[in-house]
């Protein structure tokens, strides 16, 4: 029976989470505790990569670690962003955020509304004359250069941010007594291994998205739970099935 689930996923900030109705109905404890974190690059190891924030005249935002890490930059570069400076963001969500580091204005700031750049590139074409700069993370492949090569648009890519193995502590690894770990992301299954390599290979694994489930299933882990699906989009959705299945 599973009674003690590990989210390696921060703790939700709202009380109304399905996380917490699964605990109440099934009487399960859930521990949520990221496995990765997210980690900027310094102003020394960006450098190297020969570009300069100012010779943009626009900035895509896919995440608010990519505003964190451009602004925490400029200012360990000592760079002056200019007014004028226009941020392109996946999500209205995400550009709300720019408003912790510079004036919101209407007319500079432009957002998608799926999360998906592709969705923000007609916004994008319709300022072609800018001249994009887009931060991301140190793994991401060339689907985004792609896409904006195909729309002849000016861009570079770079990169701001790393995701690391957010260790466990002595005390975590010898406390550690779950009968399931959900995971989101192939790193995540990465920092796993990487904490305690085979120990743990026996307890029930649930897993969000194709990359992950793969990742799961090469590492040898016993694959429980694989989600999204048609019936379950969500985690919690497939999880909650899976619990009730056992009940039964």
């Amino acid at each position: 029976m599973v009674k003690k689930i590990l989210v390696s996923q921060p703790k939700p900030s709202s009380d109304k989470s399905p996380y917490y109705d699964i605990a109440n109905d099934f009487g399960v404890d859930l521990v949520f505790r990221p496995f990765i974190k997210v980690e900027g690059l310094s102003s020394k190891e960006f450098r190297q990569q020969k570009i300069s924030l100012l010779n943009y005249t626009a900035v895509v935002f896919t995440s608010r670690h990519a505003i964190d890490n451009y602004f925490k930059l400029a200012k360990e570069m000592r760079l002056e962003i200019p007014e004028d400076m226009k941020y392109f963001c996946v999500t209205e969500t995400i550009s709300l955020y720019i408003q912790k580091y510079v004036q919101y204005r209407k007319r500079k700031v432009f957002y998608g509304s799926t999360g998906k750049i592709a969705d923000l590139v007609p916004t994008m074409v319709k300022h072609k004359t800018e001249k994009y700069l887009i931060p991301m993370s140190d793994v991401h492949d060339d689907s985004v250069k792609e896409l904006l090569d195909s729309k002849k648009l000016i861009h570079q890519e770079c990169v701001m941010y790393r995701t690391v193995s957010n260790d466990f502590t002595e005390e975590e690894s010898a406390a550690f007594d779950y009968d399931m770990a959900v995971f989101f992301s192939p790193s995540g299954i990465t920092a796993f291994k990487k904490n305690f390599g085979d120990k743990y290979n026996d307890i029930a694994v649930a897993t969000f998205g194709p990359a992950t489930a793969k990742a799961a299933h090469e590492a040898g882990l016993k694959v429980a739970i694989e989600a999204p699906t048609k019936e379950f989009p969500s985690m919690t959705g497939a999880l909650r099935h899976y619990l009730l299945k056992q009940k039964k």
